[in-house]
């Protein structure tokens, strides 16, 4: 039974969000603070008015609860669902005041596409933006991609009592090391290792390739944020085009392939586990689902006018091949190309492979394989039952850490997410079709918001109608989430609103 929320309850999850609106100001400290070290007055005045409202509001929510408790489940999923929208109305305050936004909804979407890792965007002249408010955009990717729950628990913001509720909360069920604190430090110590390598890497390929020293180590610190975040924002406009560079697409490949791995089997390799990866029905989903896709979008794109040779083919789509997989949302081709140049078989590659998206525990979004691996297995299930005689008992097992039997509980998780993703997708599809958008382009981009994928058509734009940005919100909330703590935090809030019928012979 559903219960409503109390003015406990309400209390309690205010003053989380409390907490976290605050953490949000100590994270513009970044943006201001490169403001102050390139002499950017004006973003940094914009930040620290941000710093003020976001302090004041927090301060405010915090006070509505001073004793020290347990969080209990229903909490922390009310917490994890409302923190990513609420943080995003704070974020998008600076951003908006920036003068590179129509509207403040614009500043919004761009702030859910940040938190989300969607990496869609609709500002205007984003070649000329600040390096304070894309610092700040980049950072957004960072907290995202790591999710704000680890991210809060690592640092120990929430203390050791709302560790386990709001780590599962956020659809993470599975411990790098038994400890909560433990396993939030581990994701962020891989995440700071590795985009510290990828910077130097790609600080030296940016200098080589002509540019100030200060612009490539910016640009090379955030392009190897949203690489293994698979986050997708970009500083120039022409997205990872703008390099024209091999050795950089090579390195963001190298990123967004590590950002799509659980890092559950980052841990089991770092013990020495190889087998166990290779082994892995999530590893063996991708190597077959990757493959099969590649294959049909190399062969839709074999009469590619812009492929005039193999290397071209084979650099340029492997690229898009691995940035959709991913759900990065990096581009080699430009938005104009991609609608108008791409086959329908291309196209529809790409879609499908940011429908399904990476591994599940990692930074990428969309159903994810593990998902698709365990509906596979149960198809495998039911045709050796019709095949078996009456008596037989099968049994069908998978390795995922270790050594697993399929049963009907997992099938049915499993089997739920997926159905409720296709929904959406077909959901937003509808949405973009009624708003006058073309088919095609209306289902890429309804996959691209809920799947978090960020490779635009162009329907997300700038001066987009409202209903339909309001919508495309809530398609990148939604999978982000990954619908059930979205799903039960929305029944949650209805129970509390809507009247309940008083039973005979019952008070209320």
């Amino acid at each position: 039974m559903w219960q409503r929320f109390s003015l406990y309850d309400l209390r309690v999850i205010g003053h989380y969000l409390g907490t976290l609106i605050m953490f949000s100001a100590l994270l513009m400290a970044v943006p201001f603070i490169t403001a102050l070290i390139f002499r950017e007055w004006e973003p940094a005045a914009r930040y620290l008015f941000a710093i003020g409202v976001a302090l004041v509001a927090g301060a405010l929510l915090r006070f509505l609860r001073i004793e020290p408790s347990r969080l209990t489940r229903r909490q922390a999923l009310a917490v994890t669902g409302l923190a990513w929208i609420v943080l995003a109305f704070f974020c998008s305050i600076p951003l908006y005041f920036s003068g590179h936004y129509l509207t403040y909804l614009d500043a919004l979407f761009d702030g859910v596409s940040g938190l989300t890792t969607t990496g869609a965007s609709v500002i205007v002249d984003l070649d000329h933006l600040s390096n304070a408010d894309n610092m700040f955009r980049f950072v957004m990717h960072l907290l995202g991609g790591l999710g704000l729950i680890v991210v809060a628990l690592s640092i120990g913001l929430f203390g050791k009592r709302a560790g386990a509720s709001l780590y599962t909360s956020e659809g993470r069920s599975e411990h790098v090391v038994p400890n909560v604190i433990q396993t939030t430090q581990f994701i962020a110590r891989i995440t700071v290792a590795v985009i510290a390598l990828a910077t130097v890497l790609l600080t030296l390929m940016c200098l080589i390739a002509g540019m100030e020293p200060a612009r490539a180590f910016l640009h090379a610190l955030w392009i190897a944020i949203s690489g293994f975040v698979t986050g997708g924002f970009t500083p120039m406009a022409q997205s990872i085009l703008y390099y024209h560079s091999f050795p950089v697409e090579l390195v963001l490949v190298f990123l967004m392939l590590l950002g799509s791995i659980s890092f559950v089997i980052f841990a089991e390799v770092r013990r020495g586990r190889i087998g166990m990866f290779l082994r892995d029905i999530e590893t063996r989903t991708t190597v077959l689902w990757v493959s099969a896709m590649t294959l049909v979008f190399t062969a839709s794109l074999a009469t590619w006018p812009l492929f005039s040779d193999l290397p071209a083919l084979l650099r340029r789509g492997f690229f898009m091949v691995i940035s959709a997989f991913t759900t990065t949302g990096f581009q080699t081709i430009t938005t104009n190309q991609l609608t108008t140049v791409l086959s329908s078989g291309a196209f529809l590659a790409l879609a499908l492979l940011m429908a399904v998206g990476g591994g599940a525990g990692s930074t990428a979004g969309g159903i994810k394989l593990y998902r698709v691996g365990i509906i596979f297995k149960s198809i495998v299930s039911t045709v050796k039952e019709a095949l078996a005689p009456d008596s037989a008992r099968v049994v069908v097992a998978y390795s995922h850490l270790g050594r697993r039997i399929l049963t009907p509980e997992v099938v049915k998780e499993a089997m739920t997410v997926f159905i409720l993703y296709v929904i959406t997708y077909a959901l937003g599809a509808l949405v973009g079709i009624a708003h006058g958008c073309e088919a095609t382009q209306a289902i890429f981009e309804s996959v691209a918001m809920t799947s978090n994928g960020g490779i635009i058509t162009g329907v997300v734009s700038p001066g987009m109608p409202i209903t339909l940005e309001l919508f495309y919100i809530f398609q990148m909330w939604a999978g982000r989430l990954e619908f059930v703590t979205l799903l039960a935090l929305l029944a949650e809030v209805v129970a509390s609103v809507v009247p309940r019928k008083k039973a005979k012979g019952s008070a209320w």
